[in-house]
């Protein structure tokens, strides 16, 4: 098993946490999470990775050990979790790398390619959208109320996406066995969710993912004129971003390989194994 170091970095004045394993020489990986999460959900995916290239997980500011400065004194957007995220790959010496995108980090990781689409030799998309037919309106009309008049019911509705239930039901939905996801990921989450300040944060985050959508044309031309290698792996009972959005990288990536499996939003905690070996084939063929 592959040794897993846990590390911090000062970016930007801001301390963050990052899992690293792996060849020092070997293809870089960095992996991206969503929320309401952290580097926590990459635990099993690191050390199947980690025996063929060099892995990378940051926390993403707010979130997981990194920092969580509180909202009045940071600019909570995805821009600026993007700063950050690139001032740590430099710092660190990453200048080529595969990208692994879930949830909110495929607006960080396509930025990141958008700022230095050289950098980015494969793109690992699992449940992080890209376009408008991934998004499932029975989630999305609730952040886009917030967005449209964040306060008063639209922000009582939203901050239901902060309790342990729906911390939960992001594990749990689309799992054909649910017995194969161990509380450990909710719970973990849910805790870190509830420090003081973080509720925060996190509808800071929800108002700024409006900036997100308006970007996707020029990240559908990134994927035309770079023709960088995708894989879209993403699980199809998955009640926030669905199938139609990882079908939909059929539109503008050169050869994209799109699989579909059983699971939800969380494909890692179900069906982690052949995730792994998804990538681990997808990587070995055509990162360049």
């Amino acid at each position: 098993m592959p040794a897993v170091h846990h590390r911090y970095a000062t970016v930007e004045g801001q301390r963050l946490f990052y899992r690293e394993a792996g060849p020092a020489g070997a293809p870089v990986v960095v992996l991206l999470h969503g929320f309401p999460t952290s580097s926590f959900m990459f635990r099993g995916l690191i050390p199947a990775l980690a025996g063929r290239y060099h892995v990378i997980a940051p926390d993403h500011l707010g979130f997981g050990f990194s920092d969580a400065p509180p909202a009045a004194e940071f600019d909570y957007t995805f821009e600026r979790l993007t700063d950050l995220t690139q001032g740590l790959l430099d710092q660190l010496g990453v200048h080529r790398y595969a990208v692994y995108m879930q949830d909110y980090g495929a607006p960080i990781g396509f930025r990141l390619a958008l700022r230095r689409p050289g950098d980015i030799a494969a793109v690992v998309t699992q449940n992080g959208n890209a376009y408008d037919a991934g998004f499932v309106e029975g989630f999305w009309k609730t952040v886009r109320d917030y967005q449209e008049a964040p306060a008063g019911a639209s922000e009582a509705a939203i901050r239901q996406a902060f309790t342990l239930e729906v911390t939960r039901w992001q594990y749990l939905t689309g799992v054909p066995d649910e017995t194969l996801v161990s509380p450990d990921a909710w719970e973990h989450d849910f805790a870190l969710l509830s420090r003081p300040g973080n509720d925060l944060i996190q509808l800071a985050l929800l108002r700024d993912y409006a900036t997100n959508p308006p970007l996707y044309p020029r990240v559908h031309e990134y994927l035309r004129s770079s023709a960088v290698p995708v894989l879209a792996v993403w699980g199809r009972g998955d009640e926030i971003f669905g199938p139609d959005g990882a079908r939909a990288f059929a539109a503008d990536a050169v050869d994209p390989e799109i699989h579909l499996l059983e699971g939800g939003h969380f494909l890692l905690e179900s069906a982690g194994d052949e995730v792994a070996e998804l990538i681990r084939d997808f990587l070995g063929r055509r990162l360049k």
